[in-house]
């Protein structure tokens, strides 16, 4: 790829050109929750029930139905999960959130993808964490200290809340993950070995993308952004990304490092939005439009791209949900009649499900889904989608 810089082992080190050696490829996954990924492992099957999304598992399974471990992707994760915090090793299954169970995220077809596309070893450094926003948790140093608007002072006011207390935790929390991610993408960078024990150390490597996938608690708060909904109410989301893109590439000593973000876009195309969902039409409208924006700025010209993960949203699936739904409240009325047999209120619950399923339609549920849908459903196929969606967009910035 283009505008890439080669490093040695040390950030500190300068740029190096060897002759007749290939840099190692380095690509950088950041986020929260929907980067660390909640799709378990058994939704997979859902892939190869659509021919559209069939040849992604026949690129993360073996004939016999066990996992492939690809040998020229290599990982380093951020997993608290794991005693040493970090889970690392060639690409496969359950490299997403961390817990009992395994799952994954965008970074299984991501890395599919891009080595496809790139046809040499590539090295995935993963720093994702739940429930973390951009205006404190990611903070980059830029965009200076965070100033609460007149409503958190009012706030403060009404809670006879000290401001110089709450400016200094505010303060002690901002940039934290900033810091740790640039921590943990240091420490994997100045011992690549560790990770990739086939490193070749004398051809370094390049840093050849970024790919953020945030949003969720900068979009539900209310308190920080209070006209969401209405236009520009996310403005300084925008301008605090554009910081973020800056001080990244400074921190890394990457000037022209290639940025996709991963716009969020839990629950598809707003123009579909059912009866439930277009009260948060405008919330919803207006910050992925500010999570897009750094794109279209001039000083990001085909180096930042959006892609609106909303594209992958599964229609079927989700529409399957609401329908679990409905099943789920009569249950609920049901188990209230007290004028009913036990039996009878089975008989009656399976009479109202075989009206809203067919067999195949409940296996898709069954299979398919495995979290909320701010979590993209725990769906391998949306996930799956997405992961490839931002390897394609960073190599058509090459």
């Amino acid at each position: 790829m283009k505008h890439t810089i080669l490093l040695l082992t040390s950030l500190l080190a300068g740029p190096v050109i060897v002759l007749g050696a290939k840099p190692l490829k380095v690509f950088l996954l950041v986020g929260q929750s929907n980067m660390q990924g909640h799709a378990a492992v058994r939704t997979l099957d859902h892939l190869g029930m659509d021919p559209k999304t069939a040849p992604l598992l026949k690129a993360i399974r073996n004939p016999d139905g066990t996992a492939k471990v690809h040998d020229q992707i290599w990982i380093s994760s951020i997993d608290t999960s794991e005693e040493s915090g970090e889970k690392f090793g060639r690409l496969t299954v359950g490299y997403g959130a961390g817990g009992r169970d395994l799952k994954v995220g965008p970074e299984l077809t991501f890395g599919i993808t891009m080595q496809k596309h790139l046809g040499e070893p590539i090295l995935l450094i993963k720093t994702s964490w739940g429930g973390k926003s951009l205006h404190t948790d990611f903070r980059p140093p830029s965009a200076g200290p965070y100033r609460f608007n007149e409503q958190e002072l009012e706030h403060f006011k009404k809670r006879d809340k000290d401001l110089n207390e709450a400016k200094r935790e505010k303060a002690e929390r901002s940039g934290v993950y900033y810091r740790l991610m640039l921590e943990h993408i240091k420490k994997v960078l100045s011992d690549i070995k560790r990770v990739y024990p086939g490193y070749n150390t004398e051809a370094g490597y390049e840093l050849s993308g970024f790919v953020w996938f945030q949003g969720w608690n900068d979009m539900v708060a209310g308190s920080v952004y209070p006209n969401r909904g209405q236009p520009g109410s996310y403005d300084s989301y925008s301008e605090n990304f554009a910081h973020f893109i800056r001080d990244v590439r400074k921190d890394l000593k990457a000037p022209d490092l290639p940025f996709v973000i991963g716009v969020m876009g839990a629950g598809g195309p707003i123009a579909k939005y059912g009866p439930n969902q277009k009260r948060y039409a405008g919330i919803h409208g207006e910050f992925r439009k500010a999570m897009a924006a750094p794109a279209n700025f001039p000083e990001f010209k085909d180096n930042v791209t959006a892609v609106l993960t909303e594209n992958y949203w599964d229609e079927q699936l989700s529409e399957l949900v609401d329908r679990k739904g409905r099943l789920n409240a009569r249950s609920r009325e049901l188990s209230k009649d007290k004028t009913l047999t036990r039996q009878q209120r089975e008989d009656a619950l399976s009479a109202y499900k075989a009206e809203l399923f067919t067999e195949k339609e409940l296996e898709i549920l069954e299979v398919g889904v495995s979290n909320a849908a701010y979590h993209y459903l725990g769906s391998s196929k949306i996930l799956g989608q997405i992961g490839k969606a931002f390897a394609d967009a960073l190599a058509e910035m090459d």
